[in-house]
């Protein structure tokens, strides 16, 4: 599993073979057949694999103690995710187009959503809505960005942020 992650997550998906993989994980290409089918199951796994670790390494996240506090949490979020779990998003930001990606990204980011518009209510923001459509389109940029490598300056971004929604401690 390891090294599909690193082939999907380098070389992409499409350009990937699982008897590339077996070489390099020095199994048999039998093997993940055994284990997974074919190359789309071994792929699904590895999706849902890490949605899985994300969210058992971040369940404090998800947690609404203030407005101002989940706000910061949710500026900073794509550069933790991204430090902590490299190869897995820069997979999803090359699978951004695959279906199965998208859907499984769609329910991670799903409970965000009210949490978000409900922060920008309770703070006074004249159209909460809106302001939580930004946000959300702000970090889906800024995780694919620092996945690509192409984000070199996240920390100051989210600095920015913070003062924008009047948030800096």
């Amino acid at each position: 599993m390891r090294e599909a992650l690193l082939l999907f997550a380098e070389k992409g998906y499409i350009d990937t073979s699982t008897k590339v993989i077996a070489q390099r994980a020095e199994v048999s290409e039998a093997l993940i057949f055994k284990h997974f089918g074919n190359k789309d199951r071994l792929l699904f796994h590895l999706i849902k694999s890490g949605y899985r670790r994300v969210l058992q390494h971040h369940r404090g996240m998800m947690i609404y103690r203030d407005a101002k506090s989940f706000l910061r949490s949710m500026i900073n979020l794509p550069r933790e995710l991204v430090s902590e779990e490299p190869l897995f998003w820069k997979l999803q930001e090359r699978l951004s187009h695959h279906e199965f990606s998208r859907q499984q990204h769609e329910l991670f980011m799903k409970p965000v959503y009210p949490a978000i518009r409900r922060a920008f209510t309770e703070l006074g923001h004249e159209n909460p809505e809106l302001e939580t459509q930004l946000l959300l389109m702000i970090i889906e940029t800024l995780w694919k960005k620092e996945a690509n490598g192409e984000l070199g300056q996240s920390a100051e971004m989210a600095k920015l942020l913070e003062a924008k929604y009047g948030l800096a401690t």
